[in-house]
């Protein structure tokens, strides 16, 4: 998979329900190029982890995610993805369960060009099918890029944590 193949979106007002690009669930096949843009997500985690978590995702579900959107491109090139889950509590949230936005990337060349829009909107129609009535998700402090994404899509900043943990 070559995450830096140019890639250019048609402008007219149907791009974002397929005119150059799709947005489907992902399939088996799909797992090593997905772990590809989850190394392009997280650079500091293992690859190898990343890539025996897709595999899992596929083989056993045992894995925190419930669903993985992609989005492809005409000619096949996977330009992004959600992962999705549904957790009991989130962050300001007053509803159970809650759709939970685990992770989204868009590889560079595909970025403002609706593309994020279009998975997280169907991220959202996956929650509301599950009969979810709040979507959530979170970000580092300083990454202020996703900050800025997320409110461009309607999220509301529900708060800063600092999280902690300790090995016993």
């Amino acid at each position: 998979m070559n995450l830096t193949r140019g890639f250019q979106l048609c402008e007219d007002e149907d791009r974002q329900a397929g005119g150059e690009f799709r947005v489907r669930q992902a399939r088996a096949e799909d797992a090593q190029d997905w772990a590809l843009l989850r190394q392009a997500l997280w650079p500091a985690e293992s690859p190898e982890e990343l890539a025996a978590e897709a595999r899992t995702f596929f083989v056993d579900g045992d894995t925190l995610l419930e669903a993985v959107l992609l989005a492809e491109a005409s000619d096949g090139t996977l330009l992004g993805f959600a992962e999705l889950s549904l957790r009991p509590y989130a962050e300001d949230c007053r509803t159970s369960p809650v759709a939970f936005l685990e992770g989204w990337y868009v590889i560079p060349v595909a970025r403002r060009q609706g593309v994020g829009r279009a998975l997280v909107s169907a991220s959202e129609q996956w929650a509301r099918d599950r009969g979810c009535r709040e979507f959530a998700s979170d970000t580092e402090l300083d990454n202020f890029l996703s900050s800025a994404a997320h409110r461009a899509l309607g999220f509301e900043d529900a708060g800063a944590l600092r999280c902690f943990r300790k090995s016993l």
